[in-house]
């Protein structure tokens, strides 16, 4: 068996099993906490402008869809952002693009800092994005899944007036299972593929991964969106995995029976969502491939950055309304 990437969170078989997210705070509008105050008794923190700081790296997909999310319903004044170098060495995710290397708002170095803050036995992989307290420091939460469809619901009332519904109630079942469903073959499905150890774990999570991806395409060729005319944050999730299929995917986590580009449907789509405002700005394929290639170095110990793929073809026609 090869040498794991994350040897706390690969199988005896071979197969990568994510770490569960630590922390699960969660910002409501219905907190019983007094402005300026810590969670209530549920762990509900309160709802206020201004108070807390989403960390995001340019380079994560699931951080990615934090970013996208709150662009899109108009959160930006009202949740600030910092942003991580896409260079992860074993101190974690640092915050060298800022003067002098500190977060200006947290005065923190290391995202680890917060992660210590709040808990300070934690050993556990330190991840982005992460929902800080600007008042104490502390993490709110990492839970990346939650916080997305919390950004829709719970921080409502602080949306532009013209924000998108991402998460409309009568499609909420079929989005939670399609959404599940992207994330096991897709979202995760590329890093089952990437940081297999053994190669019929590579197998299985290759196959599942392409046998959603025809199965999407099949949806999508009759329909603009996952779920119809509107986009919706299942559409979200699928775009931050698909827009680092070729620069990353494709050859640094073996996923190449098709390149994206390859794909007509799922191509055309991703051109789509890539040209929609909110989106295509928030792309840094710069800060991705050199994430990818240069910090996984058991799958790739030379760390050398590629330089392809040829970009353009993002900005050309998509032909889908």
């Amino acid at each position: 068996m090869t040498r794991a990437q994350f040897s706390a969170e690969t199988s005896g078989g071979g197969a990568f099993v994510r770490q569960p997210n630590r922390f699960t705070g969660r910002v409501t509008a219905d907190s019983t906490s007094p402005p300026g105050g810590g969670p209530d008794e549920q762990g509900r923190w309160p709802l206020e402008a201004g108070r807390y700081r989403l960390i995001w790296c340019r380079a994560c997909p699931w951080a990615h869809r934090a970013r996208i999310v709150r662009g899109l319903l108009g959160l930006d004044d009202a949740i600030s952002l910092g942003t991580v170098d896409p260079i992860r060495d074993e101190r974690g995710w640092a915050f060298a693009l800022d003067p002098d290397g500190f977060d200006p708002v947290l005065g923190v170095s290391f995202l680890s800092e917060a992660y210590l803050a709040t808990d300070p036995d934690y050993t556990g992989r330190v991840t982005v994005p992460a929902l800080v307290d600007t008042l104490t420091g502390r993490v709110v939460t990492n839970d990346y899944p939650q916080l997305t469809l919390d950004f829709s619901t719970e921080w409502r009332r602080l949306h532009a007036p013209d924000a998108p519904d991402l998460y409309p109630v009568a499609l909420r079942p079929e989005m939670d299972a399609l959404m599940a469903e992207i994330h096991t073959d897709v979202n995760n499905g590329v890093y089952r593929c990437g940081f297999a150890t053994s190669q019929e774990a590579y197998d299985e999570a290759f196959r599942a991964l392409f046998a959603r991806l025809d199965a999407l395409s099949e949806r999508l060729a009759g329909q603009r969106y996952l779920l119809g005319d509107s986009i919706t944050e299942a559409d979200v999730r699928l775009f931050t995995t698909l827009v680092r299929f070729d620069a990353a995917y494709h050859g640094h986590f073996k996923c190449n029976r098709n390149k994206l580009t390859e794909m007509p449907v799922l191509w055309a789509y991703a051109r789509d969502l890539f040209q929609t405002p909110g989106f295509g700005e928030t792309v840094d394929f710069d800060h991705i491939k050199r994430h990818y290639y240069g910090t996984h170095r058991q799958i790739n110990p030379s760390a050398i950055v590629p330089l392809g793929p040829d970009e353009s073809g993002w900005s050309t026609p998509h032909g889908r309304g």
